[in-house]
């Protein structure tokens, strides 16, 4: 480990939250932490990506078909998934025509959750449980409100995400490769609190970051970098480029500080990871954001 990663990871205390924790993570598991492993914060819509797994885990297993009927007439449970169903930020309204356009949907994700509910007969949070949560060990994590946003849980079990994000052992290859591949390619759209990118990059579940600028991501991740940010001061993403995965949860609710802050702290992460496998030449000074 990086002499410098503890205390690049310490600056989470700066954010003005009365409470944040952060990890790095690699193939092996967790690389370094900042704060309280075990205290539970809202997860937010870093949801998404456990419910995600779990409805992909239902489609290998031959319980669910992507493209079968789901959410607003004429849209799929891959729609759903890639937000491209139609259906609004948060409401029933349908703006668009599936597959026309990406709109960031909380509701599409409850969708999603009643179809996990109808294939196993259990209540959504048993569903999670079952497909992802207790696969993963992830014992102190629970759902406390909707599939699109209702997590809550410690830093601990958001890094054991992470790792399986890493090297995934509950999909298939080819499915784990449908979920981090563009779905529904050039389609433009807005993303909540960042902006609007065109095309706004998504596959099944993360976020795809592509060629995005700005982003809540540092400069220095490549384009491969996947992942999703929360409402709650909440994120996780996975460079594969780098083989790191980096995941930070707060009480301070997204906003502004976030973009201003999340860049310049992922790009020392990169830095002193870079510094610390000896790829020095490669890696921006500790601290130091690139122009």
């Amino acid at each position: 480990m990086s002499d410098a990663l503890p205390d690049v990871l310490a600056r989470v205390e700066t954010w003005g939250a009365d409470h944040a924790s952060a990890a790095l993570v690699g193939p092996a598991g967790v690389i370094a932490t900042h704060g309280d492993l075990d205290r539970s914060y809202r997860w937010a819509s870093v949801t998404k990506l456990v419910t995600a797994l779990a409805v992909l885990a239902a489609a290998d297993a031959g319980r669910i078909d992507l493209d079968e009927p789901a959410g607003p007439p004429g849209s799929t449970v891959r729609h759903l998934l890639a937000h491209t169903s139609g259906l609004a930020f948060d409401s029933e309204a349908l703006l668009a025509a599936p597959g026309t356009r990406r709109i960031y949907s909380n509701p599409g994700y409850d969708h999603l959750g009643a179809v996990l509910v109808e294939r196993a007969g259990t209540p959504v949070e048993a569903a999670l449980q079952a497909a992802v949560l207790d696969p993963l060990g992830m014992v102190g994590t629970q759902l406390t409100d909707r599939p699109s946003q209702g997590l809550t849980g410690p830093l601990r079990d958001l890094a054991a995400l992470a790792g399986e994000l890493l090297r995934p052992s509950l999909l298939a290859p080819a499915t784990y490769a449908a979920m981090t591949t563009v779905a529904f390619p050039g389609l433009p759209g807005v993303l909540p609190g960042v902006g609007r990118f065109d095309p706004l990059d998504w596959g099944l579940g993360p976020e795809l970051r592509g060629d995005k600028r700005p982003h809540w991501t540092g400069t220095t991740n490549s384009e491969a970098t996947f992942g999703h940010i929360g409402g709650a001061g909440t994120f996780l993403w996975v460079d594969p480029a780098i083989d790191v995965a980096l995941v930070c949860l707060t009480d301070r609710d997204f906003d502004a500080w976030a973009l201003e802050t999340w860049p310049a702290f992922s790009d020392a992460i990169i830095a002193a990871t870079a510094a610390s496998r000896g790829d020095v030449e490669h890696a921006p000074p500790v601290g130091r954001t690139p122009g």
